[in-house]
């Protein structure tokens, strides 16, 4: 009641606006109605008596000219009526005639004139007209009382601000009437709603559709509304497993989490010493795994390790982590030819330089992507089969799983499907270089939620999008509908989680630099940098070297003064192109310590193998500079981690422009790869860089790096997952009302 009584009182308050606003112009409408009818009478008289008062000028009858002026004062509107010789003589007047009226105050024109004179505090309109006379041409003189024409204007006014009040008024009570009664229809909704989400029927038929809301239940729904926001802004709330887990309770409360990615977090080999437990150095298992430590679920992944088959139980799984396992590895097992054709084949060979533009040629092969089909098929049923429910939530991850989408939506209708394109997504016209465009395309619009790791990647899909396929595109809600199902194309920055558990183990900052001086025989006065990849060509591993050789060329004072440490795991061994990588990175590094080695200690240190997290860790927190020079990249976490490493605030990194993490990491020094001669000079200015400003620096992308976690990367698809699921559990309230009448 007290919500209509505002409205009311707000709604009179616009009317009074509203009259007051439009008074003045009344007014003047009608004073200069009121005006301009005065003069047309004043006119009229003039007209009507013309010619008798010339008559009775040239017969000389004065007393008939007054007979005649004062029997037209007989209208109440004319005050008086007079005549003025051409001397300006007032010769004839009716009784009424002001005595200081002076003919002198009402001059005369050829077509009459009007002025407006005072009379004893009243104003008069006083008309002048010429008139012909024996001895020369006068003038008739017609005074009019403005008073009579102010009382009249301002009943005037009266009327019009009644009669706009009144249409206001209207506008207002019939606005009220549709507001009343949309806001019944709509509050009648949410209290379905919220009967639903508080475990009440769903549809009730015999309740009134538009029963008010009490204030108590209004109070509420806004809270449960308003449950989300802050979590969502990540400005106020510190992302951690903690939030991860809480933000799943509220929103998405028993909901099933599924992970599906290529690459496994765990893999077991035989070894001579046993059975080994590896973690891959991947940047997807780097940001995936601490969410799922965190959300807890099933992550189905390819069991690539030698004795993987032999640490799994009957149904192929193992808890991990296997020190504290908090979630299921559910493995499953491919072919060597199926391996061939969709991982090396299709997936590396294929889509991975089409996505990266490294000027690697892609090649697609027909049997490499009918291999690649059948693996996604295959991974659609394993997840099928791992779902406890037919709503489950499922991340499905990277460019191995491109027809996955659409595979799972056909098994799972009611599923969420939030897959994250881990690379970058190139422009239309590079895209159509593959051959199987559109079936991707369309795999991928399977998904509840596709996920980029820039605006620019989304572009770039809703772009290929646009040109490939028949389907209805919303740029102002970023998604794409196509074969009746509606996909959202967000950009969700990757992350690291924060802090990260391999700085838990560290030691302190001087520790690790002695230990890795003693490892590597690095002098105590020597400057270190360093780069940690997979051998691959997008990373720029070559580039960096040829930039360590201008460096030491253009700036001979750091030669045995500076020494980079290039730890690069071996990866995709099996396909020439990274074979002969990692053979031109050795035969480069081999020639830049020949040429500078000499008697101080070779410049380049190239280690080829895997590196444990904590030791990436460690050669992190020992170096002085971090070059991170990727040709492409979607984002690249080793630029995150360096800075996380880095809790004592000290320490540079270069970043390339084409790594997605530049857009975040600007206190970074930003270069372009492909120039040997700007890259070195970075490294040079990096070296150089005095230690107040490599803080500020630091201090900065830390707090960045703190606060875009990837706790918060999944909680952001998370919550737009949970407002899908919410939407959606509202259309199926409207369908059942409508079933039930």
């Amino acid at each position: 009641m007290q919500t209509y009584l505002r409205y009311a009182a707000g709604a009179l308050g616009a009317v009074a606006i509203l009259v007051l606003l439009l008074a003045p112009l009344a007014s003047v409408l009608v004073d200069t109605w009121s005006l301009r009818d005065l003069e047309s009478r004043s006119k009229l008289v003039y007209l009507s008596i013309k010619d008798q008062v010339t008559r009775h000028l040239a017969s000389g009858n004065d007393s008939d000219v007054v007979s005649l002026f004062e029997s037209l004062t007989a209208d109440e509107k004319l005050l008086a009526v007079g005549y003025c010789d051409e001397a300006g003589q007032l010769l004839f007047a009716t009784k009424l005639m002001p005595a200081k009226f002076a003919c002198g105050s009402a001059p005369s024109g050829e077509g009459g004139t009007f002025s407006t004179i005072e009379n004893e505090g009243s104003k008069i309109l006083a008309a002048s007209f010429p008139v012909a006379a024996p001895k020369g041409t006068g003038h008739l003189v017609v005074l009019h009382d403005l008073s009579f024409a102010e009382r009249r204007a301002a009943k005037a006014r009266l009327h019009w601000a009644l009669a706009i009040a009144g249409a206001g008024l209207a506008l207002v009570a019939l606005a009220a009437l549709s507001a009343f009664h949309l806001s019944r229809q709509w509050l009648g909704v949410i209290r379905q709603t919220i009967a639903e989400a508080a475990g009440a029927p769903a549809f009730i038929p015999n309740a009134p559709r538009a029963a008010p809301l009490l204030g108590s239940e209004l109070r509420q729904l806004v809270r449960d509304l308003q449950r989300a926001p802050p979590l969502a802004e990540g400005i106020q709330v510190e992302w951690s497993p903690q939030t991860l887990r809480l933000l799943l309770g509220h929103e998405l409360p028993n909901a099933e989490v599924l992970v599906v990615s290529n690459r496994e977090p765990y893999i077991h080999n035989r070894t001579g010493d046993g059975i080994e437990m590896q973690i891959p150095a991947s940047g997807l298992v780097a940001a995936l795994e601490p969410v799922m430590r965190a959300c807890g679920g099933t992550w189905v992944a390819h069991g690539s390790g030698s004795a993987d088959r032999e640490t799994v139980d009957a149904h192929d799984r193992i808890a991990v982590p296997p020190s504290a396992p908090a979630y299921t590895l559910r493995r499953v097992w491919l072919s060597e030819d199926q391996q061939a054709g969709y991982y090396y084949g299709f997936a590396n060979e294929g889509l991975w330089p089409l996505c990266h533009i490294s000027f690697v040629p892609p090649n697609f092969r027909e049997a490499d992507w009918r291999s690649y089909q059948e693996v996604n098929r295959l991974f659609a049923e394993a997840i099928a089969k791992e779902a406890r429910s037919d709503d489950p939530i499922i991340l499905v991850q990277d460019y191995h799983f491109a027809v996955l989408p659409r595979l799972l939506k056909e098994r799972l209708p009611r599923a969420t499907i939030l897959t994250f394109w881990h690379i970058p997504w190139p422009n239309a016209e590079t895209f159509s270089i593959c051959p199987f465009k559109e079936e991707i395309i369309g795999g991928l619009l399977g998904s509840t939620i596709l996920g980029f790791h820039t605006q620019f990647h989304c572009n770039n899909f809703l772009e290929t999008v646009d040109r490939f396929i028949e389907a209805r595109i919303d740029r102002e809600r970023a998604s794409v509908t196509f074969g009746g199902h509606e996909t959202i194309v967000r950009p969700y920055p990757i992350s690291i989680e924060w802090p990260p558990q391999a700085l838990e183990k560290q030691a302190s900052v001087d520790e690790c630099r002695r230990s890795v001086r003693a490892e590597l025989g690095i002098g105590e006065d020597v400057h270190i940098g360093v780069g940690v990849e997979r051998f691959d060509y997008t990373k720029g591993v070559l580039n960096r070297i040829r930039a360590i050789d201008e460096l030491l060329t253009r700036h001979p004072e750091w030669r045995g003064r500076f020494v980079f440490i290039q730890a690069a795991a071996p990866s995709r061994s099996k396909l020439d192109t990274y074979r002969h990588l990692q053979e031109e990175a050795k035969e480069l590094a081999g020639a830049v310590n020949a040429k500078y080695g000499g008697a101080g200690p070779e410049p380049i240190h190239l280690l080829i193998r895997h590196h444990e997290p904590d030791e990436v860790f460690k050669l992190f927190r020992a170096a002085d500079v971090c070059v991170v020079s990727s040709l492409h990249d979607g984002m690249n976490l080793v630029a995150k981690e360096f800075v996380a490493a880095r809790d004592d605030e000290r320490g540079v990194l270069v970043l390339s422009q084409f790594a997605g993490a530049s857009r975040e990491l600007a206190e970074a020094l930003i270069v372009n790869p492909y120039d040997a001669h700007g890259l070195g000079e970075a490294i040079d200015e990096a070296l150089n860089m005095p230690l107040n400003e490599q803080r500020e620096r630091m201090r900065l992308m830390r707090a960045q790096v703190k606060e875009r976690n990837v706790y918060r990367w999944a909680g952001q698809m998370l919550l737009d997952a949970a407002r899908v699921r919410k939407r959606r559990r509202i259309v199926d309230l409207a369908e059942q009302r409508q079933l039930g009448g």
